[in-house]
């Protein structure tokens, strides 16, 4: 029999997988607990439309992520510390504080958690973050830090 998978199953596919089965395994385990349902072409046709349907959303996430990337390398945030003795920083700039400048001062809103550092900033100066928008798109923004 074959079944087209509802979820992600360890042993037998992922989401949306056509899979074959014995008959009496398709009965009692995979149609009564919601796994999978029989590959009708009524069925077959809903699968070939949601597969289109998600790459459509997807495309259009890759879009907006991209149209985000443009603005966030075009834009630039500058990050006010503290200076404590002989000039040098006070504390440390964290993601937080950047997505946090980056909001007020550009209006753009990303995650702190998107916001790629290699370790937290300790000095003046002017510094390039990345900021991960999508699996395939990652943006270069530009922080300045400047003593308050």
């Amino acid at each position: 029999m074959k079944i087209i998978l509802l979820q992600d199953e360890k042993k037998l596919g992922k989401k949306g997988d056509i899979i074959e089965a014995n008959d009496g395994y398709a009965r009692n385990y995979i149609l009564p607990k919601k796994i999978g349902v029989e590959a009708t072409s009524k069925n077959l046709n809903d699968l070939k439309l949601q597969k289109a349907n998600n790459e459509k959303l997807e495309q259009e996430r890759l879009d907006n992520a991209k149209e985000l990337a443009k603005k966030i390398e075009e834009s630039k945030v500058v990050v006010k510390m503290k200076a404590g003795e002989g000039g040098k920083a006070f504390g440390s700039v964290s993601s937080k504080e950047i997505a946090a400048e980056l909001k007020t001062q550009t209006g753009i809103e990303v995650d702190k958690k998107k916001l790629v550092l290699a370790d937290s900033i300790k000095n003046f100066g002017t510094y390039e973050v990345g900021v991960k928008l999508h699996p395939a798109v990652t943006a270069t923004l530009r922080v300045q830090v400047t003593e308050s």
